[in-house]
């Protein structure tokens, strides 16, 4: 799985860390970076239920 945001319409609202922590960050400058754009397996529903509640649908997963 590789993880990708189109950063021109993600609102950094912080769901996504919410969910999985351990590839999505907001910091405090106010933007997500993507941790790991290829994590391992056990993480994939993590990330999977991270970019289902996506409110701007900004996070494409590739499998």
């Amino acid at each position: 799985m590789k993880v990708s945001v189109d950063f021109d319409v993600c609102a950094s609202t912080g769901a996504c860390m919410q969910v999985c922590p351990e590839v999505f960050e907001v910091r405090s400058d106010g933007y997500l970076y993507i941790l790991q754009e290829e994590p391992p397996a056990e993480l994939h529903d993590k990330v999977r239920e991270a970019a289902d509640l996506c409110p701007t649908a900004a996070i494409s997963l590739e499998e």
